[in-house]
């Protein structure tokens, strides 16, 4: 199946964008390293200001570690109504370009302007309007990435962040992807990332070089999806007003795990995955999945719903373990182990509710 080089793809990636709207309401913030949520032990970054991210702070890392990198950092608390409503203000101004807008979080979107409100000829342009709009409305800066796919789309918007743009036009999606290390794909996280890198395989060429069938039977499904993004094919149309019901991570393991404090181990980087989603969409979920594949391939979920939205980590982590907790011993090696939260709402919905723990 050849994809069409003639579409026109914009991904759009509000830079810093929780910490920016603090630094942008109080200037004593300006030019500081800031994390917006909870310094307390337990507590969690949403995310950071660039001045931060030079200490190797980062969205979803534990406060305690971030303070640690950055004993200056100063911690605010989390607006997640101020951040919506700005969000809303964003996707107006893509509204007049395009009503094939899918939004990926508060601060994220992709954009199909092949053919658009304002027939505009060039996709760069339009993203060159798009961000001075933002700038000029929100006094926030945006960087976009612009190509014929939403793979490359994604890709080019981190080549020129902050605060710039870069094309990918046809023809040049294949040559682009070859020097990058396979962690900067995005649908390629750190454990995956980590395990390609074990087996040799560190760039894009490096995976270009794999047989579908190869990376098929390492990695299920996903080789296919790691097979056709090795050669800058990504078919995956711009879905208007998705609404994700669910996020969820898992991890197929090269050796069989048995042990309760292997599995307790290896569900972390699926739990930092769920969150950081979390974090950046601004929602939250009420019911947790803990997914087991055993090394014949027999397959068992466990579940559970609390009544209240699950707003802080250490409530999911401690679930996901019980679940797991509530099949030990385990009969036979475990090859598969995943987590998903489910039943989502909004954080706008869930702000002012007087939240009890969830168990």
């Amino acid at each position: 199946m050849e994809q069409d080089a003639n579409r026109k793809i914009i991904h759009l990636d509000m830079d810093a964008f929780y910490a920016s709207v603090e630094q942008r309401d109080n200037p004593e913030l300006r030019g500081r390293p800031v994390a917006v949520g909870s310094p307390r032990q337990r507590g969690v970054v949403a995310a950071a200001s660039y001045e931060a991210r030079e200490f190797g702070v980062r969205s979803a890392m534990a406060s305690t570690t971030a303070l640690r990198r950055c004993p200056d950092l100063i911690f605010v608390k989390p607006r997640f109504d101020v951040y919506k409503a700005v969000s809303r203000q964003i996707r107006a101004i893509f509204a007049e370009y395009t009503p094939l807008i899918e939004p990926v979080s508060l601060d994220e979107a992709y954009l199909d302007v092949t053919t658009n409100l304002k027939q505009m000829p060039s996709a760069t342009r339009i993203a060159q309007e798009i961000r001075a709009a933002i700038f000029e409305q929100t006094r926030l800066t945006a960087s976009a990435g612009i190509s014929y796919n939403k793979f490359l789309a994604k890709l080019a918007s981190d080549f020129r962040k902050p605060n710039g743009q870069y094309l990918i036009a046809p023809g040049q999606g294949p040559a682009f992807v070859e020097p990058l290390p396979v962690g900067a794909f995005h649908g390629i996280g750190p454990v995956t990332a980590t395990r390609l890198n074990q087996m040799g395989i560190f760039t894009g060429l490096d995976l270009r070089q794999q047989p579908e069938e190869w990376l098929r039977q390492h990695f299920g499904k996903a080789g296919s999806y790691y097979y056709t993004i090795a050669r800058a094919i990504d078919h995956r149309p711009v879905v208007a007003d998705r609404l994700r019901k669910s996020i969820g991570s898992e991890t197929t393991f090269e050796h069989d795990l048995s042990t309760p404090e292997e599995l307790t181990d290896a569900l972390q980087p699926a739990l930092d995955t769920v969150w950081e989603y979390c974090l950046r969409a601004g929602v939250w979920g009420r019911s947790v999945t803990v997914k087991i594949k055993y090394n014949d391939f027999q397959q068992i979920t466990r579940s559970r719903t609390c009544l209240a939205l699950i707003t802080h980590r250490p409530w999911l982590d401690a679930i996901a373990q019980e679940l797991v907790a509530s099949v030990l011993p385990v009969p036979k090696g475990v090859r598969l182990l995943g987590v998903s939260l489910s039943s989502l709402d909004s954080a706008e919905e869930s702000a002012g509710r007087q939240l009890a723990l969830p168990f």
